[in-house]
């Protein structure tokens, strides 16, 4: 398959990092056994993506499991063992059962996408994401006639991860998609960023990356997917129904209650930009929502 990359203009060239560098990276991946089918799909306008700087990318993370402040996930996250990781599978579909992380994934292509992401609280990146389109692991585990939704539950272990020692929220972290969402060519597993294996800190050793949602909706250390015939909960939606909904579409004509949606700020950055309906990805996706009112359904 022939992916296109695309981009943004106007990062200074300061704040991208070395291009040696980063192909350097991607030789290294293949040569330990990952085939790279693309690098990017079409989006964002025709425009192509820059990625931000490495050490942004991976020491400014949302990932409360390790603590609730942005540098907390790359500080903490080293007690996170990776491997051996198991992924259960259950709900309506023909191949339930409990996978090792190596065999989920084996025969599948893996396959690199440059992704603009945006957070909620109006910061954003470019990331260029090593991961399994996870339609592909749908098509494979062959859902049944009443799977509508696809659940995510991430890693419960206090001792791995010290912020669930705290109730910020309800552990386990979870998330969900309706399913036409989770079949979409832009939704992947992601095991990889930069050329690297995921870093703990990024949600190692599985995570879920869907570039046109606020990136809450990509759960980490990913340990059980459901096939399930109703909406699922995810976990923001549980401790701030008014403020998180299920779909989580980047509308920045829809206000968070506390802040703005309609501009952000790309980390390394100092100026602030207007925000991008679907983040960009408005050609590709905005199909998936025709005739739903995106100010009811956030």
């Amino acid at each position: 398959m022939l992916i296109r990359r695309s981009s943004p203009p106007g990062i200074p060239s300061s704040e991208i990092t070395d291009e040696k560098l980063y192909w350097s990276r991607r030789e290294w991946l293949a040569s330990v056994g990952f085939g790279l089918a693309g690098a990017g799909l079409p989006g964002l306008q025709g425009e192509a993506l820059k990625p931000t700087p490495y050490d942004l990318v991976t020491g400014y993370n949302n990932f409360y499991e390790f603590g609730t402040g942005k540098d907390d996930p790359k500080a903490n996250a080293h007690t996170l063992k990776p491997k051996p990781w198991g992924i259960v599978v259950e709900g309506d579909v023909k191949r339930p059962g409990v996978y090792d992380l190596d065999d989920f994934f084996r025969g599948l292509a893996p396959e690199e996408r440059v992704y603009r992401h945006r957070c909620v609280e109006a910061w954003s990146m470019v990331a260029p994401w090593l991961g399994y389109p996870l339609r592909d692991v749908i098509k494979r585990l062959e859902p049944g006639p009443k799977a509508r939704y696809v659940e995510f539950i991430t890693l419960l272990d206090p001792v791995q991860m010290p912020g669930q020692r705290r109730r910020v929220l309800d552990w386990p972290y979870l998330e969900g998609l309706r399913m036409d969402e989770a079949m979409h060519p832009l939704t992947l597993l992601v095991v990889g960023v930069y050329g690297k294996p995921l870093p703990n800190q990024n949600g190692a050793p599985v995570r879920l990356v869907v570039p046109w949602k606020y990136g809450f909706k990509g759960g980490k250390s990913i340990v059980r997917i459901r096939f399930v015939e109703q909406q699922p909960r995810n976990t923001w939606n549980i401790a701030a129904p008014n403020e998180y909904g299920f779909y989580a579409n980047v509308n920045p004509a829809v206000d968070h209650p506390r802040w703005s949606q309609a501009r952000e700020r790309p980390l390394g950055q100092f100026f602030m930009k207007p925000t991008l309906m679907f983040n960009g990805y408005a050609d590709q996706v905005a199909s998936l929502y025709a005739g739903m009112d995106l100010r009811v359904n956030y």
